[in-house]
This record gives structure tokens, sequence and C-alpha cells, in this order.
């Protein structure tokens, strides 16, 4: 909701939210109309393949942790057709889970920071303890401020801002596996 909430903000836009007991909940995005088309943006992974960033490189097995089905299916599937083999779990019990059956390595963690029940910090302490030569790459939606605040030094750490791009999801995975931040 965070991202959105930026997201809707910088385009100038509004959320308004609207709540019943036992009805649920509705939230109402309005956007500013526009009468011509904004100008297409550059983007710096435009033409990049991921078969392309697969070349070369091993076949690694990743376990992908992300509370957000639509962001977990996204990831794996980008990974996959990077080359990687890819567990996915929804929430830290269940990657623990995944990780206590699954008898090969596991090269990398790629997990949310903020989710419910354990963060990702907590996760990635007790993965790496069962597995030290696990590495962990970190994502999140929130601010510097927010993943700070649960431990996350994103200068010092292996980190990757969410929204991101195809493209840059297998880049820093494969940055992070080949030893770079």
């Amino acid at each position: 909701l965070s991202t959105v909430y930026g997201i809707v903000k910088q385009s100038g836009g509004e959320i308004e939210v609207t709540s019943k007991l036992a009805v649920g909940t509705t939230f109402s995005v309005y956007l500013p109309r526009y009468e011509q088309p904004p100008e297409p943006a550059e983007c710096e992974d435009e033409g990049v393949k991921l078969a392309d960033l697969a070349a070369g490189a091993p076949t690694r097995t990743l376990l992908v942790v992300e509370d957000e089905r639509g962001v977990r299916d996204l990831a794996t599937a980008v990974l996959k057709a990077a080359g990687h083999t890819v567990l996915a779990a929804g929430h830290g019990r269940e990657a623990l889970e995944v990780c206590a059956t699954h008898e090969g390595p596991i090269d990398l963690l790629l997990t949310d920071v903020v989710m419910p029940g354990m963060s990702g910090i907590e996760l990635s302490e007790r993965l790496v303890a069962l597995r030290p030569a696990t590495k962990v790459l970190y994502m999140s939606g929130f601010t510097d401020d927010v993943t700070l605040k649960h431990g996350v030094e994103t200068a010092s750490t292996a980190f990757l801002q969410k929204p991101f791009t195809t493209a840059g999801l297998a880049r820093k995975v494969r940055e992070v596996l080949d030893g770079a931040r």
C-alpha cells in the first residue's frame, strides 16, 4: 500500500478509503486526467533479455520469500527465466519448512523485509544459521527509514528497492551470487 500511495501522490492523485464492519474495505484511486499522452520514459533495461543475463551463469537454487502473491509469482517467473531453480514461500515459517525439506543447497535467499509473523531479517538469521553458505538479498517497497528501522542497512546490505524491473531483479540476483553488491 505504501508503494501505491507514493505513486498516486507523485502523480498528483488522491486515495479515498471507506471501510464497513463485516462488509469490507474499498480503496478509490483518483488520478488527474491528461489530454495529451505523456512522452514515453527512457528505460535502462529496454532491450535486455533475461536469457542474456542467464548466459554463462551457473544454475543456482534460490528461495524467494514474499507475502504478496503477485510479487512472489513475478519474481519466481523472472528468476526461472533467468536460468535458476526457484523455491518459493509466502512467509517465514513456510520458508523454513521449505529449507528443511530441500536436500540440495540454497544459494540465495531473496526475502521481503517486512512480512507478517516473521521479518525478513529474522528469517535470514535463522536460515543462514542452518545454511551458512546461503547469500541474502533483501527487497522492500518501503522507504529507507522503514527498512533501517527493521534492521536493514541498505548501504552495507544487498538490497533491492521495489518496484523493480524484471531485468533489474535478475541483474541484482546475479551480482549478489557473483559476490558484488
